[in-house]
């Protein structure tokens, strides 16, 4: 049997912006179709709720603070390998059709084709304005658009993409491949035509204390963020983005685009793994907030994840991450997972949905865009999820903490609630094991010095890991700094900061060869 993965992405879709999580006022036929054949993650987590960031840990496998990718417009470090690379350095069809936004280059892209995708189907968003006139570029990034008589689907790059995946689908029918279809839908403009730019006219949020929120207790940054919206009526909140209808209907349109997709793929290659997803959210009024930023809020980090390819009709509520995904699909093609990936194969779980992946996942902020001094500028935040709390260490901000069983809608910050201080620890703890594992660049003592955590005390060795960590494949194993011999344990002795004993020296260097 052909080994064959379709994964479809949206730019921008909250978790309840498809009908299949629950809510029926959003037209989504086609994703909640792909439910019923598949499996529906309820609590799965983008790694970083901005475009290039999110992506950077979906096709790389790592965190963005791993491979370099901490804000959009900057590009992904030169020796890190996209699951492209790595696929078709193993005979498998690559095929990349839509949104990159991992090169540096602007919001459309640089155009050009990155190393183990098909440059035949490479098309980014550069590519799309590159087909149009200047006037017609111009028209590409304007909402209205969508309401002159003339505009059609054909003139969108959701339908361009669909219509470019299709010919893929046909072409490598009968060989193994792994396509993306990336769609910038729904993300503005939102261009969409009739019936989907007006379908959603008048719409409301039902009414949620969230839209209320005043703030209190919570980073400064929030309330910045918010501005005006702190004290704007819940009403005026539900009012404040002139563009919902329009983005709510361009989802939809998006839905559809993607139908056109799965119908080939159910006439074509039924036994096709596909998987869904979107690389992050948006508050849409929600804690007073519009758009994303550094927050764990679930309307920005908790995103839609749907995979048909192993039991049908299924939810599972354990924790998922994008960055299990590149490991799922390596493992799926029958590929060694290296030991640089930082996620795990959901495969087991895709199989079998009673198997648990991950007890926690992780989340980060570090920068909205390197070229902006708004969106907060710099704001760097590392957290930790499970199915019953969230914890978000603002490095330079209030922390906080949510017991979300009690407080789904994350309205009470509990990080100075001593009933919760032994468990605020654990999570804690929990957070930086994973910045210490994965080498996190900004790890450091900030992060356990904390107004809540009295008593520690804050040591020039911090947690003694060095900067290298395993590697393989693709680069020469790295070299321990004192031996100049390949590196086996990246844990320093206390010796070399001028702490401890020569023998903590002489054996370490006897242990690393």
């Amino acid at each position: 049997m052909k080994k064959q993965i379709v994964l479809l992405m949206t730019d921008t879709t909250r978790k309840d912006m498809v009908g299949c999580y629950g809510n029926p006022k959003m037209v989504t036929p086609n994703l909640d179709m792909l439910a019923e054949e598949g499996i529906v993650f309820e609590n799965a987590y983008s790694c970083q709720p901005v475009c290039g960031p999110a992506r950077s840990a979906i096709f790389t496998g790592t965190f963005p603070h791993t491979n370099g990718m901490v804000t959009n417009g900057v590009p992904l470090g030169e020796n890190v390998k996209t699951i492209g690379q790595r696929l078709s350095d193993h005979g498998v069809k690559c095929g990349y059709i839509g949104k990159w936004h991992l090169d540096g280059g602007d919001y459309f892209g640089l155009g050009k084709c990155p190393e183990g995708w098909d440059p035949d189907y490479w098309y980014d968003m550069k590519c799309y304005l590159d087909e149009l006139s200047e006037d017609e570029r111009v028209r590409s990034r304007q909402s209205a658009e969508s309401y002159k008589p003339d505009f059609s689907e054909e003139f969108t790059y959701a339908h361009r993409c669909t219509n470019r995946a299709i010919d893929f689908l046909e072409k490598y029918q009968n060989d193994d491949f792994f396509l993306t279809v990336s769609y910038d839908e729904p993300h503005g403009p939102s261009l969409c035509p009739a019936p989907f730019n007006t379908m959603y006219d008048g719409f409301r949020f039902d009414a949620s204390e969230k839209f209320t929120d005043s703030l209190e207790n919570k980073p400064l940054m929030q309330r910045l963020w918010a501005g005006d919206n702190l004290t704007a009526s819940e009403e005026e909140i539900n009012r404040a983005s002139d563009s919902l209808s329009l983005f709510l209907g361009c989802n939809s349109f998006a839905d559809y685009e993607m139908g056109r997709v799965l119908d080939v793929i159910r006439e074509k290659m039924p036994n096709a793994m596909v998987i869904y997803t979107s690389d992050h959210g948006d508050m849409l009024g929600e804690h007073r907030l519009f758009s994303k930023n550094a927050t764990i809020y679930n309307g920005v980090t908790n995103i839609p994840l749907i995979i048909k390819g192993g039991e049908r009709g299924k939810t599972v509520t354990a924790p998922a991450s994008h960055i299990d995904i590149a490991p799922t699909v390596l493992e799926y093609f029958d590929i060694k997972i290296p030991k640089l990936l930082e996620g795990k194969s959901m495969l087991p779980q895709i199989y079998d949905t009673t198997v648990q992946i991950n007890s926690e996942v992780y989340t980060e902020f570090t920068r909205y865009e390197i070229d902006h001094d708004g969106f907060g500028g710099l704001q760097i935040m590392r957290g930790v999820i499970s199915e019953d709390y969230k914890l978000a260490i603002n490095l330079l901000d209030k922390d906080e903490f949510y017991n979300l069983k009690k407080d789904p809608n994350e309205m009470v910050n509990e990080i100075d609630n001593p009933e919760y201080l032994e468990t605020i620890r654990i999570y804690h703890a929990k957070l930086i094991a994973h910045m210490n594992k994965t080498r996190d660049l900004y790890r450091g003592y900030q992060w356990s010095l904390r107004p809540w955590n009295k008593g520690y005390v804050p040591s020039w060795d911090n947690e003694g890991y060095t900067r290298q960590r395993e590697n393989e494949e693709y680069e020469p194993r790295q070299l321990d700094y004192d031996t100049g011999l390949p590196m086996k344990e990246a844990v320093r002795s206390k010796y070399l900061y001028g702490v401890g004993d020569k023998d903590d020296t002489e054996k370490r260097r006897e242990r690393d060869g």
